[in-house]
C-alpha cells in the first residue's frame, strides 16, 4: 500500500460522516430523527437499501464465487426480486399508510404488545451479532493496510474508530444522514468495481470471453441440481430467495426504517422493488470480476497457487498487488463503505418505539422519545464495538467456526416473517398464539442447527455444525430452505393453536384500520 491509497482511506472514514451531518441538518423531532419525517426521496432510499444489505463479506466473497463456479449465484438474486415484490403489496402498506415508526409496531397493533416485544428483542439481539460481525470483518483490510505500513493495530482498536465514525453521523442527523451516506457509500463501491473491470479488460488476453463461456462460467439457471442441497437450484433459489428476502425486507427493522422514510405507499413499492433489480445488477457485477479473475490468474486455486489463507481474499489480493497506486486506496475505501452501513438507527428506534415505551408506565413525550432515541444510538454502538472486538479475540483463539455460527439472522427471520403472516392468514391467532409459536419455532431451529449442515458459500448464510453432530446423523439442506422451515414452523404451531378459538371471540388489541 502507497502513502496516496493510505490517505483516500483516512478520507473517506473522516469525510463520510461529516457529509452525512452536514446533509442531514439538525434534527428536530423524533420522527424527523427515526423516519425523517417521511420527506426522503424513493431512489435515495433504493439505494441506501442496497448499501444496507451489502457487507464487506459480499463484496469480498461473491467474485470468489464467479471464481470457483459459474453465474448460478444470480439466480438467487431473482428470487430475491419476487419476495420483493410480495413485500411490496403485502407488507409494506401495512407499515407505511399505518404511519408506524417500526415494523414490528404492526404486531403489536395485531396482536398486543407481547409479540411486539418479543419480535423486536430478537430483531435486536440477531441484529446486534450479525453487525458486531461485519464490523470485525471491516477491521480485517483496515488491519492489513496499516501494517503495510509497520503499524501493528489491534482489531479492538480499529473496530472503536470505526464505531465512532457510525456513531458520529447516526447521532447527530438519524435516519436522513444514514440514507444519504448509504447511497454515497453504495456508488462509490460500484464505481470501484467499474473501474476494476476496466482495468481488468485491458489485461486479459485474448479469447478469454469464449474460453470462459466455453466453460460454462456464465451459467445463470441450473435445472438439474438436487433442490435439497443446492442453494443454487432453480427451484430452491427461487423460492427460498423469495421466502429470505421476505423476511429480510418485510421483518427486519434494519430495512423497513429505509422504506418508512419515503413519502408514501407507492413511493416505498418502488424503492424496494428497484433495489431488487439493483441487487440483481449488482451481483452480476462482482461475479462478472470473479469470470474475469479466473481468466487473469489462469484459473489458479486461490489458496493453493497465489499463497492466500483462504478464498475471499482472492479479490483483495488483486486490489492491493495489481491495481495502480490511487485505485487501489478508492477501491479499498469502496470496500469499507460496503461495511459502514449504520443499523445504530434501526436498533434505537426499535429499542425505543418496541420495548421502552412498553414497559413504561406513562406515555413518553416527543422530547423524551428522541433524547432516548440518541442515547440509545450511543449504546448500541459501544455494543457493536464490544462485540466485534470479542469476534477478534474468538478468532485469534481458533474458533473460525464462531464466525459462522453467530451469522444467526436465518433461523430468527423464519419466526419474525412467520409473526406477520400468521396475523395476515389467520384470523383466529391470539397473542398466546403468536408467541407460543415464535418460542417454538427459534426452539426447533436451534436443535435444527445442532444437527443439520446447512451448505452455501456465504459465511453470513451458511451454517456448518457439523463438527458438533455425529457424523452419521449429517444432513445437508440448502441455505435457502433455511428460512421457509422457521415460517413453516410458525404458521403450523399458530394455526393449530388459533383453533382453540371462536371466530367471534375479541381480539386483544384491534386490528389495524389505516
Amino acid at each position: 500500500m502507497r502513502a496516496l491509497d493510505v490517505g483516500i482511506i483516512g478520507l473517506f472514514l473522516v469525510g463520510m460522516p461529516l457529509l452525512g451531518v452536514w446533509i442531514a441538518g439538525r434534527q428536530r423531532s423524533a420522527a424527523d430523527y427515526f423516519v425523517s419525517e417521511r420527506r426522503i426521496p424513493w431512489w435515495v432510499v433504493c439505494v441506501s437499501v442496497v448499501s444496507a444489505e451489502t457487507s464487506t463479506l459480499t463484496v469480498l466473497s461473491v467474485p470468489t464465487v464467479g471464481y470457483l463456479g459459474t453465474m448460478t449465484f444470480l439466480s438467487l438474486a431473482i428470487g430475491y426480486l419476487i419476495g420483493r415484490v410480495v413485500v411490496s403489496f403485502v407488507l409494506l402498506p401495512k407499515y407505511v399508510a399505518g404511519e408506524l415508526v417500526t415494523a414490528y409496531g404492526y404486531l403489536g397493533e395485531r396482536f398486543g404488545p407481547g409479540v411486539q416485544g418479543t419480535a423486536s428483542v430478537t430483531f435486536l439481539v440477531t441484529r446486534l451479532l450479525a453487525d458486531g460481525l461485519r464490523l470485525f470483518a471491516t477491521a480485517i483490510p483496515v488491519k492489513v493496510v496499516l501494517a503495510a505500513y509497520g503499524v501493528d493495530a489491534s482489531y479492538w482498536a480499529i473496530v472503536a474508530v470505526l464505531g465512532a465514525a457510525m456513531v458520529v453521523y447516526s447521532f447527530l442527523g438519524g435516519v436522513r444522514a444514514v440514507v444519504w451516506v448509504d447511497a454515497i457509500q453504495m456508488l462509490w463501491y460500484v464505481v470501484g468495481a467499474a473501474a476494476v473491470i476496466a482495468v481488468l479488460g485491458g489485461r486479459l488476453p485474448d479469447g478469454w470471453f469464449s474460453a470462459a463461456a466455453d466453460a460454462g462460467k456464465f451459467q445463470v439457471l441450473d435445472f438439474g441440481a438436487n433442490p435439497l442441497t443446492s442453494p443454487y437450484a432453480v427451484v430452491t433459489a427461487f423460492v427460498g430467495g423469495a421466502v429470505l428476502s421476505m423476511a429480510s425486507h418485510g421483518a427486519d427493522q434494519l430495512i423497513v426504517q429505509r422504506l418508512m422514510a419515503t413519502r408514501d405507499v407507492r413511493a416505498a413499492q418502488k424503492a424496494l422493488i428497484t433495489s431488487g433489480v439493483v441487487v440483481f445488477l449488482q451481483f452480476a457485477l462482482f461475479l462478472l470480476i470473479g469470470v474475469m479473475l479466473w481468466a487473469f490468474y489462469r484459473a489458479a486455486a486461490p489458496v493453493k497457487d497465489l499463497g492466500l489463507n483462504n478464498n475471499d481474499e482472492l479479490f483483495a489480493h488483486f486490489i492491493v498487488n495489481e491495481l495502480p497506486s490511487g485505485l487501489s486506496g478508492f477501491v479499498i475505501a469502496g470496500i469499507l463503505a460496503a461495511a459502514l452501513s449504520s443499523s445504530l438507527g434501526a436498533l434505537a428506534s426499535s429499542t425505543v418505539t418496541d420495548v421502552v415505551q412498553r414497559v413504561r408506565r406513562r406515555p413518553m413525550s416527543e422530547e423524551e422519545v428522541f433524547r432516548h432515541g440518541r442515547a440509545w444510538t450511543v449504546v448500541w454502538a459501544g455494543l457493536l464495538v464490544a462485540f466485534a472486538g470479542l469476534f477478534a479475540t474468538l478468532t485469534r483463539r481458533g474458533n473460525p467456526i464462531v464466525e459462522q455460527g453467530l451469522s444467526i439472522s436465518g433461523f430468527t427471520y423464519g419466526a419474525l416473517l412467520g409473526a406477520f403472516l400468521l396475523g395476515l392468514l389467520f384470523r383466529r391467532a391470539r397473542q398466546v398464539d403468536a408467541v407460543v409459536a415464535f418460542a417454538v419455532t427459534v426452539a426447533v431451529m436451534a436443535f435444527v442447527i445442532l444437527g443439520v449442515k446447512f451448505v452455501g458459500p456465504d459465511a453470513r448464510l451458511a451454517i456448518d455444525f457439523a463438527a458438533a453432530a455425529p457424523a452419521n446423523k449429517v444432513v445437508s439442506l440448502a441455505y435457502p430452505w433455511y428460512t421457509p422451515l422457521g415460517v413453516l414452523i410458525t404458521l403450523v404451531v399458530g394455526g393449530l393453536l388459533s383453533l382453540r378459538h371462536r371466530a367471534d371471540e375479541p381480539v386483544q388489541a384491534a386490528l389495524p384500520t389505516r
